[in-house]
């Protein structure tokens, strides 16, 4: 498996992080505006995660102007958000060494430099 990052060009949160990260040049940079994330590719990070919600942002507007907080989501239903709607994955998503790391939060970011040097 290639280790990857998907993130969001456009994401100042995003940017900094790769900023920061030792030998960035062993990813694949996918950038989900540039290419919307496929349902191969989604179940990929399916697998290595357990679940869909765990790849879902719950901080993104639209989620907030869907009123999806006020909904009972399924799994299914997250997939097919997260399918249809770049802005729903939460990132950035690092896959490194079969291992999935999944948004921002400063451990997060730590393991994932740890992953990486």
């Amino acid at each position: 498996m290639t280790n990857k990052i998907y993130y969001l060009a456009t994401c100042s949160t995003c940017r900094k992080i790769i900023k920061s990260l030792p030998n960035s040049d062993k990813l694949i940079f996918i950038d989900i505006r540039e290419n919307p994330i496929k349902e191969k590719d989604l179940e990929e990070l399916y697998q290595l995660s357990g679940s869909y919600e765990s790849l879902f942002s719950k901080k993104a507007q639209l989620y907030k102007a869907m009123d999806l907080k006020n909904k009972n989501l399924t799994e299914q239903d997250y997939k097919k958000y997260l399918l249809e709607h770049y802005t729903f994955l939460s990132r950035p998503v690092f896959i490194i060494d079969d291992k999935i790391f999944i948004g921002n939060g400063q451990k997060n970011i730590l393991d994932v430099v740890k992953a990486l040097s």
